[in-house]
């Protein structure tokens, strides 16, 4: 199991008082896995993330993560202007102090592999929304994450530079075997791109529903494009109660 949520609250305090975020929330992902989650506004997604990091503890039951590195990935690209593309791609290798050798040479192949070879020594002003995205992800993949959690990645994008880099993204992480925990208020996102999508409640969250996503051949287009779309979207749509 990659990662497992077993019975877990978290509640956080204000002066107003205590707020439960989640409650009672219980799921499990295993190794190699892509898997969505999908609530109402304000339900304690981004809480979800937080607790799978680690950023915070919960405060009842338990998350359980195996000890493999994981990297996030948030709504904005947060690459360094001031930063080349490679530049951008070494900072975690920097911070962990690894400034030479085999790390190195393994993020700029990743970066040749998935079409930024040409790109490495522009700035990310340089680069398309697209490309910033997966420069990102191409930085977190050098850093050794082998759980990537990834915060609405693609809400910051129009419409169909999301599309693309929704296949580009789920390509990379399916091809380099990664396991990945998304949120996200898409619900097409969420079957296009999953293994499995977990519905949430509203605040305090908990699990509605879970669904395996078995239909098309993996990729996000194929999905969009396959007869169980509509009935899958209308059925997360209900569970969300839109």
């Amino acid at each position: 199991m990659m990662l497992e949520f077993i019975n877990t609250d978290y509640a956080y305090h204000t002066l107003s008082g205590e707020t439960e975020a989640v409650k009672g929330l219980s799921f499990s992902i295993v190794r190699g896995q892509f898997v969505s989650v999908i609530g109402p506004s304000g339900c304690g997604k981004t809480t979800i993330l937080s607790l799978a990091a680690g950023l915070i503890a919960p405060t009842g039951g338990e998350v359980k993560r195996a000890e493999e590195r994981c990297g996030y990935m948030l709504q904005r690209d947060a690459l360094f202007p001031w930063r080349t593309v490679e530049a951008n791609i070494f900072l975690p290798l920097e911070i962990r102090g690894e400034r030479g050798g085999e790390a190195r040479a393994r993020a700029v192949e990743l970066a040749k592999k998935y079409g930024l070879g040409d790109f490495l020594k522009k700035k990310p002003g340089q680069l398309s929304g697209g490309m910033r995205q997966r420069a990102a992800l191409i930085r977190t993949l050098a850093a050794g994450a082998e759980l990537l959690l990834l915060d609405e990645p693609f809400s910051a994008l129009d419409y169909q530079t999301r599309l693309e880099v929704c296949d580009d993204v789920q390509g990379i992480i399916k091809n380099e075997r990664k396991t990945a925990l998304l949120v996200t208020h898409d619900i097409s996102e969420a079957i296009a791109l999953s293994d499995k999508v977990i519905v949430l409640s509203a605040r305090p969250a908990h699990v509605v529903a879970e669904h395996d996503i078995p239909f098309g051949d993996g990729s996000p287009k194929s999905r969009r494009n396959s007869p169980e779309f509509a009935a899958m979207f209308e059925t997360l749509r209900g569970e969300l109660g839109l």
